[in-house]
């Protein structure tokens, strides 16, 4: 028998050849997302650090609105202070209504602003409840902190912004993906690397990815159901599965709908509730009515948070406020809505019906499917509120990681790239190993679409413009 000579050149690859290859690829895709969304991610990492701190801020910063200098022994009925904050503002329709949460704390009363339109900011006017008098007011959209909510989730920029936003949150899980890989696959050739300026930057890096790289992936995952794309696809799954908000037929009253409370610009209801159906009151008023004016035989607004009294559930006022959203026209109703602070779970919303006094709807945490639930205590730790001090300081945390990752990533770069040129990792040459990693990336793409959509967009420049433009080539790589 004659043997088969194997010739060193035609034998198969070895393991530590494809793993080479496979870490280049991994190498090239973590670079190109770095480079692409890091300035997205830092600019988000530092308004979110900032927006941890908002109701402690404007605690202090608004006291001298907020805050009276004595407790309010007998307070004067909540139509009296809503029409003073209404002659402050002639003409303004009133969108809420939120009672003092102490004894010496004012009565807030928002009315509509200059701009119109769903989740359009309002016009906050302080009323001191022992006399009816206006204490001052606040536009609410020029505020400090709403403007780093703005930046923080649209970049000043609307729809587009958003877009960006979130195409830049889901390309971070795919940073944290790929660089856990690269951390893993090439611990030793680190631990024997020389303690360069360079090395040193990689293991501040390296170490803080791997130490806080789960909290960076919750901090996005739990950001991401207020983004546009993926959060409607979120709110659609919901609806389908029946796991967000409970359905119509549940309730006897809800047969006949008015709307929906998202369109209210600020009705502070759960996130997975804002498209929960606004029941109709009974009855029938003379005219219709002006926006925030109530009809002539409309029970007053006290009476009103009067009838929901018995039913709300335990609202703590120092944890817990009571907003209070008018009737819009002659069959809507009063919608009175608790927000806890701290426990999504405490939260509730009633309608009442703004002739008879009667509650319509009482829904709350027991009527939320699982999916809901999850999202409503991921919003609560995303914003560092669910377990007071230690959440939020976990939650800084994870920004300043994230942060520290994008400076020490640009820095790396910066120190190796050649001059005049990106300095992208090298393609690999396996195409196997290629397209197993692009298989990969695809099943990402497909779970996090507008992540998915760029992917496709890299792949075609890689392929139509650096493999055949060789001058663009040698600025890349």
């Amino acid at each position: 028998m004659t043997s088969v000579e194997v010739r060193p050149e035609t034998s198969l690859p070895t393991t530590p050849v494809l793993s080479s290859q496979r870490y280049r690829v991994v190498w090239r895709w973590h670079f190109y997302a770095g480079l692409f969304v890091a300035p997205v991610l830092l600019v988000l990492a530092v308004t979110g650090s900032i927006y941890l701190f908002k109701e402690p801020f404007e605690a202090w910063h608004y006291a001298d609105v907020r805050t009276l200098a004595a407790p309010v022994t007998a307070a004067r009925p909540l139509s009296e202070q809503v029409a003073a904050a209404r002659q402050a503002r002639p003409g303004a329709a009133v969108m809420s209504v939120i009672p003092p949460t102490a004894p010496d704390r004012t009565t807030r009363v928002i009315l509509q602003g200059a701009d119109a339109g769903p989740w359009a900011q309002g016009i906050s006017v302080y009323v001191d409840p022992s006399t009816s008098r206006v204490v001052g007011q606040i536009d609410d959209a020029t505020t400090f902190m709403r403007v780093v909510r703005t930046i923080h989730g649209e970049l000043m920029s609307g729809t587009i912004g958003d877009r960006v936003v979130e195409i830049a949150a889901c390309w971070a899980l795919i940073l944290v993906a790929t660089g856990t890989y690269l951390w893993w696959s090439g611990r030793r050739t680190h631990k024997r690397a020389k303690r360069s300026g360079r090395g040193r930057l990689r293991r501040l890096h390296t170490l803080t990815g791997v130490g806080a790289g789960a909290a960076v992936v919750f901090l996005v995952l739990s950001g991401l159901p207020w983004s546009g794309v993926w959060g409607d696809g979120l709110q659609r799954i919901q609806d389908s599965t029946g796991s967000t908000y409970p359905s119509a037929d549940a309730f006897p009253h809800t047969s006949t709908l008015s709307g929906d409370l998202s369109t209210n610009p600020d009705a502070k209801v759960p996130w997975s509730a804002e498209r929960l159906p606004v029941p109709q009151s009974d009855g029938h008023a003379a005219h219709e009515s002006a926006g925030g004016v109530l009809q002539p035989r409309a029970l007053p607004i006290e009476r009103a948070l009067a009838a929901a009294r018995p039913v709300l559930r335990d609202c703590r006022p120092a944890e817990c406020d009571i907003k209070i959203l008018l009737p819009a026209d002659a069959k809507g109703v009063y919608t009175v809505v608790t927000d806890n602070r701290r426990d999504p779970a405490a939260a509730q919303t009633l309608h009442i019906d703004q002739y008879s006094g009667r509650v319509l709807v009482s829904y709350g945490w027991a009527e939320y499917g699982i999916m809901a639930k999850a999202v409503e205590q991921g919003i609560a730790l995303h914003e560092g509120r669910r377990y007071g001090t230690a959440n939020l300081i976990v939650m800084l945390g994870a920004c300043l990681a994230l942060i520290t990752l994008v400076v020490t990533g640009a820095w790396m770069w910066w120190k190796r790239r050649p001059r005049g040129r990106a300095g992208a990792p090298a393609r690999a040459t396996n195409r196997r190993t290629t397209y197993g990693v692009i298989a990969i990336m695809a099943a990402l793409g497909l779970l996090f679409p507008l992540a998915g959509a760029t992917m496709v967009v890299v792949l075609l420049l890689d392929w139509l413009v650096l493999r055949r433009v060789p001058a663009v080539a040698r600025v890349i790589g």
